[in-house]
């Protein structure tokens, strides 16, 4: 006799809107996740500060940000199997907490060490944030809505790369490098009280055991493997010692932990969901557009900075198009998705993504602005029908019990793929700068006006003309990158998805 499905699933999917509670739910998401997110990109720009106030290089002090990303990629793999094991609200609680904590402590840092590891306290929490987020946004609204939902958790991943700068450069400017870390604070106590009457109680699974060789494989073996690929910008090369070695050390880790997986019942990150075609297509779609986007998301930020002499501020203002052409199709896309499946929408996405992008292959010391901002909005509208939707046919096709560690996957696989990316393209185009001589200089005057005095005529403009050469060549490789990315999208699923608890239910019957 069939059993009806699960009540844990979501609200009933006949209710085709998203009522006032998921609404709420994710409003309290959301407030983590822009906190989490807009506090990588300012801290991005807080790196010369740091350099200045702590008396150091700018390799160390670009520390802060590779130490919370490796804190970060440690504590990502256990998310899945913590949420199962204490529940997603306690869980999500917890690393807000330490995310807040975090916070306050950098904010008291008297040396670059101290801030490093005050960071990574930050990285333990913010690692934890977005699987989470993702996970009870889709236990609260079901597998026939998710894709709305998912282009709402959407909106921290634009208002980062967009706000970050600005923020980041009013508060340093106005205040003090102290205030881009107490300005969590505030926020964080509101989403800790939101989140503890908002959602709802947890339920947590108390069968499974903990992988603890799983664990010391699969963390050590992301982080290690990160390390290394971050390393390659600092080194300027592949064949490094402290690239090659963290980096094998990390693949040797995780290829055993691969091994160990496919031979456990329980493992920390379950491989046996690729299975499962859609989330083994979605993966590969995302590998290959997080690689191409956000490495190539480094560029126009530092090609403002360096070759038009624009602040960061300045810089975040202009690329603001491409976060508004994405809101605009990102809740479309996302409606558009529950109805019709991510298939098609990913390919018209990556389509225009792929032309925005394209433009900026012919940059030169003095496009025209309103030329980029018209190629950014194109990239932007490209966008909001691209990454959610893929996430989203990653997670649709899931059950209840396997969401958590489906957005666990996900998660690892957008933060390692993001990071190869910035290492790849920050390589490519360190090297094409390096082949054109006048480019450094040339890149130097527009931050020390003494070095232009000393330069001949015609050198500046000449060394401009090179370096913007050199970030046009670059944009060549990611636009290659995210052509690819429709090899695997073709692969999608191309219609409305099917509640997967009821058709678990349904082979259960068929079974009986």
């Amino acid at each position: 006799m069939n059993q009806p499905p699960d009540t844990k699933a979501g609200p009933d999917p006949a209710s085709d809107k998203l009522d006032a509670r998921v609404f709420k739910v994710a409003g309290v998401v959301v407030l983590g996740a822009i906190m989490s997110i807009l506090d990588i990109t300012v801290v991005a720009v807080a790196i010369p500060t740091f350099q200045v106030e702590f008396d150091t290089s700018y390799a160390i002090a670009a520390w802060t940000m590779t130490g919370y990303t490796l804190a970060l990629a440690t504590v990502i793999p256990l998310t899945g199997w913590a949420a199962d094991r204490f529940g997603t609200k306690r869980l999500y609680m917890l690393a807000l907490t330490f995310f807040v904590l975090g916070s306050v402590l950098c904010s008291t840092a008297w040396n670059i060490e101290s801030l490093i590891a005050f960071r990574m306290v930050q990285g333990i929490g913010g690692g934890m944030l977005m699987p989470l987020g993702m996970t009870i946004m889709t236990h609260a609204a079901g597998p026939e809505r998710i894709g709305r939902v998912m282009a709402v958790l959407g909106v921290p991943m634009l208002l980062g790369p967009i706000g970050g700068p600005i923020l980041g450069g009013w508060l340093i400017d106005s205040f003090s490098w102290h205030w881009i870390f107490l300005i969590n604070l505030p926020i964080g106590i509101v989403a800790l009280i939101l989140a503890f009457i908002v959602f709802p109680s947890d339920k947590p699974e108390r069968s499974e055991s903990f992988d603890f060789l799983g664990m010391l494989l699969a963390s050590p073996g992301l982080a290690l493997f990160l390390f290394g690929i971050s390393s390659i910008p600092e080194q300027g090369t592949v064949a490094s010692g402290k690239v090659l070695i963290p980096a094998a050390i990390g693949l040797t880790l995780m290829v055993l932990f691969v091994f160990h997986a496919l031979r456990t019942e329980h493992p920390l990150i379950d491989l046996h969901l690729f299975r499962n075609r859609a989330l083994t297509f979605s993966v590969l779609t995302m590998v290959l557009f997080a690689i191409a986007f956000f490495g190539a998301g480094l560029l126009l930020p530092s090609y403002l900075q360096q070759v038009r002499g624009e602040s960061a501020m300045a810089a975040g203002l202009l690329i603001a198009p491409q976060g508004l052409g994405a809101m605009i199709t990102m809740p479309i896309a996302g409606r558009l998705v529950d109805k019709i499946g991510p298939g098609k929408i990913v390919l018209f996405g990556v389509t225009l993504l792929s032309i925005g992008m394209a433009f900026f292959t012919q940059l030169t010391a003095d496009t025209p602005y309103w030329l980029m901002m018209i190629a950014l909005l194109i990239q932007g509208l490209g966008m909001g029908c691209t990454m959610m939707p893929i996430m989203t046919a990653a997670i649709q096709t899931l059950t209840h019990a396997q969401v958590a560690r489906g957005s666990t996957l996900m998660n690892i696989i957008n933060q390692t793929a993001g990071s190869i990316g910035t290492a790849a393209i920050s390589v490519v185009l360190t090297n094409l700068l390096k082949d054109q001589p006048l480019a450094g200089p040339a890149i130097a005057s527009n931050l020390d006006p003494s070095i232009a005095e000393k330069m001949p005529p015609g050198a500046i403009e000449a060394g401009l003309d090179q370096a913007a050469e050199a970030f046009g060549n670059t944009y060549v490789v990611a636009v290659v990158l995210i052509v690819l990315t429709l090899v695997p999208a073709a692969f999608l699923p191309r219609s409305k998805p099917k509640n997967p608890e009821v058709d678990a239910d349904a082979r259960a019957s068929l079974v009986h």
